[in-house]
C-alpha cells in the first residue's frame, strides 16, 4: 500500500502532545511528514523534556497511524525536545548552601509505602556510583535513617571550621547522615510543635559540615504540611521524587504530594514518581510475578499526571530485612535488588541533569503569616 501524507496528517489531528490542548498538527508540533511505499518518517517536536512524554507521543503516533490509516505502516518517529527558555513559573527564591550542588526531596503522600527505605538504597547506589552524598533525615516524627545506616548509637561531634562550631554529620557506607534521631533517646516521643521542629531542621541543615555534596537527599515526613514548607523555606530544592505503592489508597495521596510541589507558589520540578512494592516473586517460581497491591498504579499516575516514571521496586523480603540490620539491601552484589537500585539511580541522575539542563536554578520560596493562615509567596 502506497501511504498518503494528507492521511497522515488527518490522522495526526485525533491526538495531542502531552501537556498541550491542541492537536498535534494544529499546534504545530508536525515538522515534516514524508511518505514513501508503506513506510512513513515523521519529525515532531514537543516542549516537555521527560523520557515520559518523548515515549507517549512515539506510541501514540504509531498506534494512531496504524488504526486510522495502515495497519501494516512502518513508521519512524523523530521526536525532538525543545524546551521553553521562559521557565519564570519554576524559579523559587532562597539560600543556597556552599557545596552542595543538588539537592533532592523525596516524599509520599502517607506513611508506609518505603520513603526512608527508598531513600537509604539510592543514598548508597549513588555513592557506589561515585557521587557524594549525604542524606538529611527531615522526618522528624519518626526518623528510621539512622537505624538503616546501623548508626543510630553515634553523636555528631562538634568541630571547628572557619572559627565557627559545626555539627559533623556521621557517614557510613559512603553516605554522611544527619537526623533528629541523633539527638532523642529510642524511646522517647518527639512532641514538637511546628516552630520547635523547623528550628531543629535548620540546624542540621546550616550548622552542619556537609562539605563537598554532588547530591543531598531529604527524607520528607508522610503528607503534606508544616515541615514541608520548612524544608522549602530554607533550601533550594533541585527536585522533587515522589514514592508510592500501587494501590488506590497510595496513589490519591501520591497525587497530593505532586501536587503540592507544583502548587504556582511552590513549583518545585518533580523529577518522577517511584513504585514501591510492585509486585511479588517467590523464589520457588523465580518467572511468576504477583500484583498484591495492584498492578503499575504508580506507573499509570505517572502517566496520567505527566510526570516522568523513575521504575518499579519489587516487594522483597530482603529489602525489609536488611533496612532493620542497618545495611541497605543496594548493598548487595551481582543481585537482582542491585540492578533495580541501580537502574532506578540511574532514571533518577538522568532526569537530575535534564532539569538542569533545562530550568534555571531554584531559591527556598518565602512564607508568611497573615490572618492566621499560612500563605507561601515567591
Amino acid at each position: 500500500m502506497k501511504l498518503n501524507k494528507q492521511d497522515i496528517l488527518k490522522a495526526l489531528e485525533s491526538i495531542s502532545v502531552p501537556g498541550e490542548g491542541q492537536n498535534m498538527v494544529e499546534s504545530g508540533a508536525v515538522k515534516n511528514v514524508v511518505t514513501f511505499g508503506d513506510e512513513v518518517v515523521i519529525d515532531i517536536t514537543i516542549a516537555n523534556p521527560s523520557l515520559q512524554a518523548k515515549k507517549k507521543t512515539e506510541v501514540d503516533i504509531m498506534k494512531t497511524i496504524h488504526d486510522l490509516v495502515y495497519e501494516k505502516a512502518k513508521i519512524t518517529v523523530n521526536v525532538k525536545v525543545d524546551a521553553p527558555t521562559k521557565s519564570a513559573p519554576n524559579v523559587i527564591k532562597g539560600k543556597a548552601i556552599p557545596g552542595i550542588q543538588n539537592i533532592i526531596a523525596i516524599a509520599s503522600g502517607k506513611g508506609g509505602v518505603g520513603k526512608s527505605t527508598v531513600t537509604a538504597n539510592l543514598a548508597v547506589t549513588l555513592a557506589k556510583m561515585g557521587f557524594k552524598v549525604g542524606i538529611l533525615d527531615a522526618d522528624i516524627y519518626g526518623p528510621s535513617v539512622p537505624i538503616m545506616f546501623d548508626v543510630e548509637h553515634e553523636r555528631p561531634l562538634a568541630i571547628n571550621v572557619d572559627g565557627k562550631s559545626k555539627m559533623k554529620p556521621i557517614e557510613n557506607y559512603g553516605v554522611k547522615v544527619l537526623s533528629i534521631g541523633f539527638f532523642t533517646q529510642p524511646n522517647q516521643a518527639v512532641v514538637w510543635r511546628g516552630p520547635m521542629a523547623a528550628k531543629a531542621l535548620n540546624q542540621m541543615i546550616f550548622d552542619a559540615h556537609w562539605g563537598e555534596l554532588d547530591f543531598m537527599l531529604i527524607d520528607l515526613p508522610p503528607g503534606t504540611g508544616d515541615i514541608h514548607l520548612s524544608i522549602m523555606q530554607s533550601l533550594p530544592i533541585t527536585g522533587a521524587v515522589v514514592v508510592s505503592t500501587p494501590q488506590n489508597v497510595a496513589l490519591a495521596d501520591a497525587k497530593k504530594g505532586v501536587a503540592m510541589f507544583q502548587q504556582e507558589s511552590i513549583n518545585v520540578p518533580v523529577l518522577g514518581i517511584i513504585e514501591n512494592m510492585a509486585y511479588f516473586t517467590p523464589e520457588e517460581l523465580p518467572d511468576n510475578k504477583y500484583y498484591i497491591f495492584g498492578q503499575e498504579g504508580a506507573k499509570n499516575l505517572a502517566e496520567d499526571l505527566q510526570v516522568p516514571f523513575l521504575g518499579q521496586l519489587p516487594l522483597v523480603q530482603s529489602i525489609r530485612e536488611a533496612g532493620d540490620v542497618g545495611r541497605p539491601a543496594a548493598l548487595q552484589t551481582a543481585t537482582v535488588l542491585e540492578q533495580a537500585f541501580e537502574t532506578l539511580t540511574q532514571n533518577v541522575v538522568q532526569e537530575v541533569v535534564r532539569r538542569n539542563d533545562n530550568l534555571p536554578p531554584t531559591e527556598a520560596i518565602k512564607i508568611t503569616t497573615m490572618a492566621g493562615c499560612s500563605a507561601v509567596k515567591k
